[in-house]
């Protein structure tokens, strides 16, 4: 479900940027802060509602942990197809441009979905113990998730042409890695100790 609704989440950036040109060009072009903002948005919102819809009523889906695995999956199958996207569209550029696009993707991008994912997941997860709150923890989730992957393409689009974009990008990964590690094993606990004794 990631991946089908994948071009939902190009199709709102697009409308995005069309309408602004009627009001401001600047402040919405494909390159301004207030795009990269509402582009990670969108696409966290796209990835949280293709697991809403699809698992959140399923019975399969009978441990708080499930959130997490299940927002990375959609995460994944999100990013394989911007991945292809972006592919698509670099490679009328020249090849080789678009293999250095395709590999830096493939790691970064792929990597960022996955974990801001992982995100929204965990928020999804402690709603599992505090089911009065749910629509603020996942709203939670969504706008961490949202200021991480700002983040993270701010990061990258503003030391594009220098080494130093892909080594801060890598380190905020890596960082929020460790972080998702802890809150999975941390998920994972509550959920073993909040089991009926047999």
């Amino acid at each position: 479900m990631g991946m089908i609704l994948a071009p939902v989440a190009v199709g709102f950036q697009w409308s995005f940027v069309r309408l602004g040109e009627k009001f401001s060009p600047v402040i919405f072009s494909f390159s301004s802060t207030h795009f990269f903002l509402w582009a990670a948005l969108v696409e966290e919102l796209v990835k949280y509602w293709s697991v809403k819809y699809t698992v959140l009523r399923n019975p399969e889906f009978d441990e708080p942990v499930d959130a997490m695995v299940y927002l990375i999956a959609a995460s994944l199958g999100f990013a394989a197809i911007e991945n292809i996207l972006v592919l698509f569209r670099s490679s009328t550029e020249s090849l080789n441009l678009a293999l250095q696009i395709w590999t830096l993707r493939s790691v970064g991008a792929t990597f960022l979905h996955a974990l801001s994912g992982a995100i929204i997941g965990y928020f999804l997860a402690l709603s599992w113990f505090y089911f009065e709150h749910q629509k603020k923890l996942v709203a939670i989730g969504i706008i961490l998730a949202t200021l991480f992957h700002f983040t993270f393409n701010i990061i990258v689009f503003s030391f594009q042409e220098t080494r130093e974009g892909f080594v801060y990008s890598l380190i905020l990964l890596l960082i929020f890695a460790g972080l998702i590690q802890a809150l999975f094993k941390k998920i994972k606990e509550r959920s073993l100790a909040a089991r009926p004794l047999k």
